[in-house]
């Protein structure tokens, strides 16, 4: 009993065994500042350009939003929220090149989801000649857009190009695609749905590749077949797939410029106007720095907005497992 009452008594550490703990650690502490250094040393210079090239060009066009400039005066004059009250006036430019970036965006971007998915599926059927078509699909996207609206500019000509041969198969007259207020919106459209269809159908080829074969023999015995395996399993697999292509797709389409220089430079008039060539079109035109500035802005906020909502709503309907 006396035994069970005397202290515990516990083994002391030695004094070499003390310091070998603080020296593992200052080690570990001397390893961790050089990693973090040659961290920083690493991405500096992206970290810079970003900076430089991305960060200070936005915040500066912000600014000049609330000047009034053309080139020619000597430094820009403040004028507060002028510009802007411009801009949405009723009847002014921006409503219509809202108007159509919108049809534009939306057509050329849902266009290529459908037609892309469809190529990916059938490229990933492994049939003859998959190799040539997959290249023949993604070799546009790696031309040019200036090339493309040079391509398309032939391509739509109503005297000798393909859009006269088609129309002529059915008996009618090919419309004037780029010098008339009804079609020339269609026409950048089909342009760059052309160029960026074989890059979405590419994405999506590679992702049903890797989908899981397991999950589709486990829904096969259960009788899945179809539409209904592609609709409740297909489609959820490729939802992480859908949303980048999306939100990379809305930004890219939302920032053409290249194609609508070369078809229809805006026109006739400002039927094929979007909000870049607004932009364009109002500092390097009509020199009104300002103005370019502000709707600059504009355009930023409205793109960043959609892309929140779109985050938002990926949280709820993207699966990504």
């Amino acid at each position: 009993m006396s035994v069970l009452l005397q202290p515990v008594r516990r083994p002391q550490p030695s004094k070499g065994s003390a310091k070998v703990p603080q020296r593992k650690s200052a080690q570990i502490s001397r390893r961790n500042r050089k990693e973090g250094l040659l961290f920083w040393a690493l991405i500096a210079p992206n970290l810079a350009a970003i900076i430089l090239f991305g960060y200070y060009p936005t915040l500066y066009n912000f600014v000049l939003s609330f000047t009034e400039w053309d080139f020619v005066q000597p430094a820009p004059v403040i004028v507060g929220l002028e510009n802007y009250i411009e801009l949405f006036q009723p009847g002014s430019m921006l409503m219509g090149a809202l108007s159509n970036t919108a049809i534009f965006v939306l057509v050329a971007v849902i266009g290529t989801l459908f037609g892309g998915m469809a190529i990916g599926a059938l490229l990933a059927q492994k049939l003859r000649f998959t190799g040539l078509v997959r290249t023949m699909a993604f070799a546009p996207h790696m031309l040019p857009g200036a090339a493309i609206g040079v391509l398309w500019l032939f391509m739509f000509d109503p005297n000798y190009g393909l859009s006269r041969w088609l129309f002529e198969m059915f008996g009618m007259d090919s419309p004037h695609w780029t010098t008339t207020s009804e079609f020339s919106l269609w026409a950048i459209t089909i342009a760059y749905a052309w160029q960026r269809l074989g890059f979405v159908a590419i994405i999506y080829y590679t992702a049903i590749l890797d989908l899981p074969k397991d999950v589709y023999e486990a829904a096969s015995l259960d009788g899945a077949r179809g539409w209904k395996l592609f609709r409740h399993l297909t489609l959820p697999l490729l939802s992480p797939v859908t949303f980048f292509l999306v939100v990379t797709g809305i930004i890219a389409a939302a920032q053409t410029f290249d194609i609508i220089a070369t078809l229809t430079n805006g026109g006739p008039g400002t039927s094929s106007t979007t909000l870049p060539w607004m932009i364009y079109d109002q500092a390097f035109v009509d020199f009104n720095i300002g103005t370019s500035a502000a709707t600059a802005t504009v355009m930023f906020v409205l793109l960043l907005i959609v892309t929140l909502v779109q985050v938002k709503f990926a949280n709820k309907q993207v699966h990504y497992s």
